[in-house]
C-alpha cells in the first residue's frame, strides 16, 4: 500500500464537496478517477497530493514515498531553455557526473601517479561513483530526455527554446514531460490528455502502462481510460466507489449493480406490501390477531432497502434539420491554406461530402485542421483551390475556442440574442435541456466553466436546425455523461457531419469515413478510427515494401495517398451503405432498449395498482386494468422479438 485515504471529507462553506471518501493506491496500480464535472475529482487529487486541506478523515502515505502531481491546465513557468529544465530533473546525477570528470582529470595528472597510495584512493572513489552513476541511469540521461521530449511532441523544437515563449498548451505538455522524467512513486495527473494529439496520446498510454510507479489519473477520455486503467474510482453524490477493471468494465458493473439493487428493493417492497396487507386484513380478527401482530413486529424490525438512485440528471437534446440538403453537399479541390508571410500549412487538399456522411478530419496538432474548417465556413480565405457548397445548405459551426460566445451576456441573453423570434419559455426550455435551470440562466457567460460554456454553444447550435454540422473538438470540456448524450444526439442526426476530434472513443463511434490531413494533401479511409489505423498500417507496410524494390519515393507517396481513393465506385457505395445500415441498426437498438425499459416500468406500475384494495375490490376496474396490462405485454413481446432479431 503506497497511499490510503480513510473517511476524507471536504466542505466549501455550507456545501459538502466530498464525504467519507475511502481510497487506496497500491504498487504499480493504474487508477482512473471519474465523475461528472464539479463532482470533486480535482479537489480530491489536490488533497491526496498534499496541496489542499481536508476537514475530516485521515490520509496515510507509506514512508519514503514521493508524489508527483500535475494540475489541470498547469504549465511549466520558466525563463530557462527546454533543455535546461529537463536536465535540472537530474541535478544530483549531473553533480556526480561532474565529480567523475574531476576525478578523471586528477587520475590523468602525472603528479598523482607518483603517489601510489593517493592514486589508488582516487581510483577506488572513481570506481564506486562510476558504478553508482551507471546503476542510476546516468549514462542514459540525454537519451531519456530525448525520448520523452519526442514522445510529448517536442522533437522538432530546438532544445535551446526558452520555455516562456511557448504556448499555454505546449507549457502544459512540457510540465507533463518533466514530471515523467522525475518518475515519482505515485504519479497524479488531472486531465493530462488535454492539448495532446492522437499520436502523443498513444505514446503517453504506452509510457504509463510500463511506468514503474503507481498512476492516478483524472480523465474524460474513455479510450485512454480503457487502455490504461485497471481500477476505476467514481465520485458521485460526494462519495467514492471502487470498481476493478477499465472504464468499459466499470460501466457494465455499475449498470449490473443498479439492476441488482433495484430487484432487491422491488422484491422487498412486494414482501412489505403483502405483510402490510395481511396485517390490515387480520389485525381486528380474534383468530388471527396474534399472527397479524407478529407480522407487524417483523415489519418494524425489517432493515429497509433504499431505492437505488439512478444516474444524475443529464443534458437531453436532438439535432434536427429544417430541410434536407441536396445529395452533393461539398466539393473541395486543390485547397491550400497559409498565414501571411509563411509557407502553406498544407496544399493539394481535395475531398467530397455527400448528404448523410459522417466524416472525421484527423492529423497532428498544428497541421491546420481547424484552419481548414474555418475556410469551409468562410472565416478564412484559402491561398489556393476551390470550395463549392451544394444546394439548400445550412451550416452549423462549433468552434472549439468558443469565440462565438459573448462573455458579457447572461446565458439567457446569449441564446435569445441569436434567436430573438423565439419566446422566452422556449429558450428556457432549451436551456433546461442543457442543465441550465432557475437562476442559472442569469449567470454571465464569462463566469461559466469550460463545460458550461460548451453546453451553451451546443444549445445555440441545436437551435440552428442546420443540415450540415461542422464541429471542431466538440467533446472538449464535456464530462463523460455529456459526451455520451452528444454522441446519441449526433447518431440520430439526419444531416451531414464533418468533425475534428482527438477523442478516439468518439471517433470510433461517430466516424464512417476518416480524412487524414498532411502537408501534401489528404488520405481518405472508409470506416472509423480503428479501421483507419489498420488500413494506414497496411498502406505504410506496402509503401515500405515498394521502397525496398527501389520504387521512386514520389511514386510511393502518390500510391499511399491515392490508393484508398482507388476503391471502385460500386464497392465504395456498397461499403458506405453497409455502414449506414449498421448505424441505423444501432440507433434502432438504442431506441428499442429505451422503449422496452419505459414499458417495463409502466407494466410494473400497472401490476402494482392491481394490489390496491380500491382496484381489486372493483371488478370493472380490475378488468380495465388487466386489459391495459395485456395490451402492454403484447407490445413488449413484439419489441423483444425485434430486439432479438436486430442482435442476431
Amino acid at each position: 500500500m503506497l497511499l490510503q485515504a480513510s473517511g476524507i471529507g471536504k466542505n466549501f462553506g455550507a456545501t459538502t464537496i466530498l464525504s467519507n471518501i475511502h481510497l487506496q493506491i497500491q504498487e504499480r496500480e493504474r487508477i482512473g478517477l471519474v465523475g461528472a464535472n464539479g463532482a470533486g475529482k480535482s479537489t480530491l487529487l489536490r488533497i491526496l497530493a498534499g496541496e489542499s486541506s481536508y476537514d475530516e478523515g485521515q490520509l496515510f502515505l507509506a514512508k519514503g514515498m514521493s508524489i508527483g502531481y500535475l494540475a489541470q491546465n498547469s504549465g511549466l513557468q520558466s525563463d530557462e531553455s527546454i533543455q535546461h529544465e529537463m536536465r535540472a530533473v537530474f541535478a544530483d546525477l549531473l553533480a556526480v557526473e561532474s565529480e567523475l570528470r574531476e576525478l578523471e582529470a586528477r587520475m590523468a595528472d602525472p603528479a598523482l601517479a607518483a603517489d601510489e597510495s593517493e592514486y589508488n584512493s582516487v581510483l577506488a572513489r572513481y570506481s564506486a561513483k562510476s558504478d553508482a552513476f551507471r546503476e542510476r541511469g546516468g549514462y542514459a540521461i540525454e537519451a531519456t530526455i530525448r525520448g520523452v521530449l519526442h514522445g510529448m511532441g517536442f522533437s522538432g523544437m530546438p532544445p535551446d527554446t526558452i520555455v516562456s515563449t511557448l504556448s499555454g498548451g505546449q507549457k502544459t505538455r512540457l510540465a507533463l514531460a518533466r514530471l515523467l522524467l522525475v518518475k515519482p512513486d505515485i504519479l497524479m495527473l488531472d486531465e493530462p490528455t488535454n492539448y495532446l494529439d492522437i499520436e502523443t496520446l498513444t505514446w503517453l498510454e504506452s509510457y504509463l502502462r510500463s511506468y514503474p510507479g503507481a498512476v492516478l489519473v483524472v480523465s474524460h477520455d474513455r479510450y485512454f481510460l480503457d487502455a490504461l486503467a485497471d481500477t476505476i474510482y467514481e465520485i458521485e453524490r460526494t462519495s467514492a466507489k471502487r470498481y476493478t477493471g477499465n472504464y468499459s468494465s466499470f460501466v457494465e458493473q455499475k449498470a449490473a449493480e443498479y439492476e441488482r439493487q433495484l430487484k432487491l428493493y422491488e422484491k422487498q417492497q412486494e414482501e412489505i406490501a403483502r405483510m402490510e396487507d395481511f396485517v390490515r386484513r387480520n389485525i381486528v380478527r380474534a383468530t388471527t390477531t396474534k399472527r397479524a401482530q407478529s407480522r407487524r413486529n417483523m415489519l418494524e424490525r425489517m432493515e429497509r432497502i433504499d431505492r437505488p438512485q439512478g444516474d444524475l440528471k443529464k443534458a437531453s437534446f436532438r439535432f434536427e434539420v429544417d430541410r434536407l440538403s441536396g445529395k452533393e453537399v461539398l466539393q473541395v479541390r486543390d485547397l491550400a491554406m497559409a498565414y501571411e508571410g509563411t509557407a502553406p500549412l498544407f496544399s493539394g487538399v481535395g475531398f467530397d461530402l455527400r448528404r448523410g456522411d459522417s466524416v472525421a478530419l484527423i492529423g497532428p496538432n498544428g497541421i491546420g485542421k481547424s484552419t481548414l474548417l474555418k475556410a469551409l465556413v468562410g472565416q478564412m480565405q484559402p491561398a489556393n483551390g476551390t470550395i463549392r457548397w451544394g444546394t439548400n445548405i445550412t451550416i452549423g459551426y462549433y468552434d472549439q475556442e468558443q469565440t462565438g460566445l459573448n462573455l458579457n451576456n447572461t446565458v439567457l441573453e446569449e441564446l435569445w440574442s441569436e434567436y430573438p423570434h423565439l419566446e422566452e419559455v422556449r429558450i428556457r426550455t432549451v436551456l433546461g435541456n442543457f442543465l441550465f435551470s432557475g437562476e442559472d440562466v442569469l449567470k454571465k457567460v464569462s463566469t461559466l466553466s469550460g463545460g458550461e460554456k460548451a453546453r451553451v454553444a451546443l444549445a445555440k447550435l441545436m437551435l440552428r436546425n442546420a443540415n450540415v454540422l461542422i464541429l471542431d473538438e466538440p467533446t472538449n470540456h464535456l464530462d463523460l455523461v455529456s459526451k455520451e448524450v452528444l454522441e446519441s444526439a449526433l447518431l440520430d442526426y439526419e444531416g451531414t457531419l464533418l468533425f475534428i476530434s482527438h477523442d478516439r472513443y468518439f471517433l470510433n463511434r461517430m466516424a464512417e469515413q476518416v480524412l487524414e490531413l498532411s502537408p501534401r494533401g489528404i488520405r481518405h479511409f472508409l470506416g472509423n478510427y480503428d479501421d483507419f489505423l489498420a488500413k494506414a498500417q497496411e498502406l505504410d507496410e506496402e509503401a515500405s515494401e515498394r521502397a525496398g524494390t527501389a520504387k521512386p519515393a514520389a511514386a510511393v507517396r502518390k500510391a499511399a495517398v491515392e490508393e484508398p481513393a482507388a476503391i471502385g465506385a460500386q464497392s465504395y457505395e456498397a461499403e458506405k451503405q453497409a455502414k449506414r445500415e449498421e448505424r441505423n441498426r444501432q440507433r434502432r437498438l438504442e431506441q428499442l432498449e429505451k422503449e422496452i425499459a419505459s414499458a417495463e416500468e409502466e407494466l410494473a406500475s400497472l401490476e402494482e395498482r392491481l394490489t390496491d384494495p380500491e382496484i381489486y375490490n372493483d371488478y370493472v376496474s380490475v378488468q380495465n386494468l388487466q386489459s391495459e396490462i395485456d395490451e402492454l405485454k403484447a407490445k413488449l413481446q413484439k419489441w423483444y422479438e425485434e430486439w432479438e432479431a436486430l442482435l442476431s
